[in-house]
C-alpha cells in the first residue's frame, strides 16, 4: 500500500492522546539499561583531538599514514550503547555490498566513551570520556578537556583534509544511526568544516538514520508543547547553544543546514513508542510518538519552509530500529558509497514494504 505525506496527518492528529497516554511512564532512566554499563570493546587506535586529549576510533587503515588510494572516507557513528566495534563490523559489510562503488572507500568509526568506560577498562588520562547521552548533543567531554563530540569530529575531518595524507581524497561522509544520527544531524547545523573542505574539492555529505529526536529551527512542533518549557532548548531548538556553536545566528544555520547534502534513512518498522532506547521526554514527545513519524514530521516541516531543499528521505521496508539493517539496505549503501540500486520515486510517496524517495 502506497501513502503520500498525507497520510502522516493521522498521525500528527493523534499525538495529543499519544502524549496523554505516555504521562505516566517514568522518565527516570532505567538503572539497569545497558548503556550504563561499561563497553565490551574499546576501539584499538587513537586520533589527537587536542593536545592532550585523544579520541579512540576504529579505522580500516592507519591514519598517520599517506594514502594515495583512498578517494573517499565513510565516517558511521554508533549508537547510545557505543557499541564502535559492532558499526565497524556493519561498516564493513556495507563496503562489500557495495562492490566496486566502495573500492578506495576509507571507513571510520568513533567512539565516544562515557566515564563508564574509562574506568572500567583503566584506559590512559589522555582518552575523552563524555556522560552517558551528552554527547549526542554535543556537550562538552568530562575530560581530559571540555572538548565536544563535534570538536572530535571536527578533529577527523581535518585529518582527512590534510593532502599530504590523504591526496586523492574528494568525498566525505559522515553517517550515524540512533544516537549517532542525533550526532550527525546536528554536526550537520552546526559545523563549518565541511564548508572550508569544500573549498578544497572534498565535497561533505551527511546521512541521519533513525534518530530519537531533531534539532529545529523554530518553535513549531507536530506535538503539543505546552507544560514543556524545554522543549526549544537545544539539542531539541535554537535556545541556549552549545559552546561549539557559541553566539550562532540561527537564520545562518538554518540557511546553510538546508543548502547541505544531508539524506535521511528511516526505518519503516521504527515505530514502537515505547522501545527502550527512545527518547520519550517531552521536548522529543513533542516531536511525535515514535522515530518513524519523528523523522517524517521534521522532512516535511523543512520541506514547507523550503520547498526547493533537496535533501531526500529514504523509507527502509522491513526495517525497524537495527542499525546494521538500515546501514546494508540498498538506500544505505547508496547513501555512505554511491552505490546503485536505492531507486528514486518520483513524487513524495511512502510506501510500508518497498523503499521509497522522498525529495
Amino acid at each position: 500500500m502506497i501513502r503520500s505525506p498525507r497520510s502522516v496527518r493521522p498521525i500528527l492528529l493523534a499525538l495529543p492522546l499519544l502524549l496523554a497516554a505516555s504521562t505516566g511512564r517514568a522518565e527516570a532512566a532505567d538503572e539497569a539499561a545497558p548503556h550504563r554499563r561499561p563497553v565490551a570493546v574499546v576501539a584499538d587506535r587513537s586520533l589527537a583531538v587536542a593536545p592532550g586529549a585523544v579520541l579512540r576510533v576504529f579505522a580500516s587503515a592507519d591514519l598517520d599514514q599517506r594514502h594515495p588510494e583512498v578517494t573517499r572516507a565513510v565516517i558511521v557513528l554508533h549508537g547510545r550503547l557505543r557499541d564502535a566495534d559492532t558499526y565497524y563490523g556493519s561498516t564493513l559489510a556495507a563496503r562489500e555490498a557495495a562492490g566496486a562503488a566502495g573500492t578506495g572507500a576509507l571507513l571510520i568509526v568513533p567512539q565516544f566513551l562515557a566515564t563508564v568506560d574509562w574506568e572500567g577498562h583503566g584506559l590512559p588520562p589522555d582518552v575523552l570520556h563524555w556522560t552517558l547521552e551528552g554527547w549526542q548533543g554535543g556537550e562538552d567531554a568530562l575530560g581530559p578537556r571540555p572538548l565536544s563530540s563535534f570538536d572530535a569530529l571536527d578533529a577527523i575531518l581535518a585529518r582527512l583534509g590534510d593532502r599530504t595524507r590523504f591526496p586523492n581524497l574528494s568525498r566525505i561522509v559522515v553517517a550515524g544511526h540512533s544516537g549517532g544520527g542525533q550526532v550527525a544531524q546536528r554536526y550537520a547545523v552546526l559545523s563549518r568544516a565541511g564548508d572550508a573542505l569544500a573549498r578544497q574539492g572534498v565535497r561533505v555529505s551527511y546521512v541521519v538514520a533513525n534518530p530519537s529526536s531533531y534539532a529545529y529551527f523554530t518553535p513549531e512542533r507536530p506535538g503539543p508543547t505546552a507544560g514543556c518549557p524545554g522543549y526549544d532548548r537545544w539539542k531539541y531548538g535554537m535556545q541556549d547553544l552549545p559552546r561549539y556553536a557559541a553566539g550562532a545566528d540561527p537564520r545562518a544555520l538554518e540557511a546553510a543546514y538546508v543548502a547541505r547534502p544531508v539524506t535521511y534513512l528511516l526505518g519503516a518498522r521504527d515505530t514502537d513508542p515505547d522501545h527502550p532506547a527512545l527518547d520519550r521526554s517531552c521536548m522529543a514527545e513533542a516531536q511525535g510518538p515514535f522515530r518513524l513519524a519523528r523523522g517524517e514530521a521534521y522532512w516535511a516541516a523543512l520541506k514547507a519552509r523550503h520547498p526547493t531543499m533537496e535533501q531526500p528521505l529514504h523509507v527502509v521496508p522491513g526495517v525497524g530500529h537495527n542499525g546494521g539493517r538500515m546501514l546494508g539496505s540498498a538506500c544505505g549503501v547508496a547513501a555512505l558509497f554511491d552505490a546503485p540500486g536505492c531507486g528514486d520515486t518520483a513524487g513524495p510517496v511512502r510506501a510500508s514494504e518497498r523503499g521509497v524517495t522522498t525529495r
